[in-house]
């Protein structure tokens, strides 16, 4: 699916004011607001909007110990051991990989005994040969997608030999609220 400019201008409104409301967002980028609902409702048909929930912090919820699980994985098994992950509540993410092991998990834990429980269940699973744990010191670069949305704006704008209206950058400002760019 193709995201041209205006589509990356809506992007990155949802990811710098996500509480404000359909008609402010088109009053912001100059558009009509039947045309800014038509784009938002095809941005979700198309799998480029994949939710509107609130991010939340495990640390805030009690699980500070944050580790990445690699699973290796019996051949013929990938599929039934994806499935079981599912089940385990703190595992909050996983992927299937190449490299070093089959599967890669994001694991949110109490402490570190109660990460040593969650790796113990892992094994149990039939299908699972091992695992190896990195747990996770500091984070570096939080979970964004903003200069994702704007590297993609920037070359449609490119594309379209740009001219016809404001850019990503000037039409909903640089930066949040503290003036230092906002992003997710």
């Amino acid at each position: 699916m193709a995201v041209d400019a205006l589509d990356t201008r809506i992007l990155r409104l949802l990811l710098e004011q996500p509480r404000t409301s359909v008609r402010e967002y088109a009053r912001i980028l100059g558009v009509a607001r039947g045309t800014l609902q038509a784009r938002l409702d095809r941005l979700e048909r198309d799998g480029v909007i994949t939710g509107t929930g609130p991010s939340l912090s495990p640390a805030a919820l009690g699980h500070p110990v944050l580790a990445f699980v690699h699973i290796e994985v019996t051949q013929g098994h990938l599929d039934d051991v994806g499935d079981a992950l599912a089940a385990v509540p703190e595992i909050i993410e996983a992927f299937s990989i190449t490299g070093g092991g089959d599967l890669l998990t994001r694991v949110a834990a109490r402490d570190n005994g109660h990460l040593e429980d969650v790796i113990q269940q892992l094994i149990q699973l039939p299908g699972v040969v091992r695992t190896r744990t990195e747990m996770a010191l500091r984070e570096r670069v939080p979970h964004r997608l903003l200069p994702l949305v704007e590297s993609v704006g920037r070359a449609a704008a490119q594309g379209s030999g740009s001219g016809s209206g404001p850019s990503p950058s000037t039409s909903a400002g640089s930066s949040g609220p503290s003036g230092s760019a906002k992003t997710e």
